[in-house]
């Protein structure tokens, strides 16, 4: 069991499942949402995600037409982001985890074309450029 929550502790959740996989993306959109270099994501199955407090503090914002960011409206801390075409699936904003996160077998960056000219990547995690890869 996976828990986690919003900066001011408001919107608290669960996930009952596993975090398989870890991305960083740096395209301009994830970059202003999160307000740094990029954001760091992992699918969940919508199913086994519960909010368990503070869910009528949630907002949300389509900056892209069938995509909603879901966010705490009252700390503003970005929860997870959910396409209107894949219900099953929430991608997570890992930030907000509370319980450790070990053992990712998969980790990438998406996007990298995009990447804040500020930050340089120095890990060895997969990259893609774009969405011609």
């Amino acid at each position: 069991m996976h828990r986690g929550s919003c900066l001011c502790g408001r919107v608290r959740y669960e996930y009952d499942g596993t975090l398989d996989e870890i991305s960083l993306c740096h395209c301009g959109q994830c970059r202003k949402a999160q307000g740094t270099a990029f954001a760091a994501v992992t699918p969940i199955r919508a199913a086994d995600f519960r909010i368990v407090a503070g869910g009528e503090s949630l907002k949300s914002y389509r900056a892209t037409p069938g995509k909603a960011r879901v966010f705490c409206g009252e700390c503003g801390s970005p929860i997870y982001s959910a396409r209107d075409d894949m219900p099953e699936v929430k991608r997570l904003r890992i930030g907000t985890l509370d319980t450790p996160l070990a053992d990712v077998r998969e980790r990438y960056h998406i996007y990298v074309a995009y990447k804040a000219p500020w930050y340089d990547i120095e890990d060895d995690w997969t990259r893609y450029r774009g969405p011609a890869d």
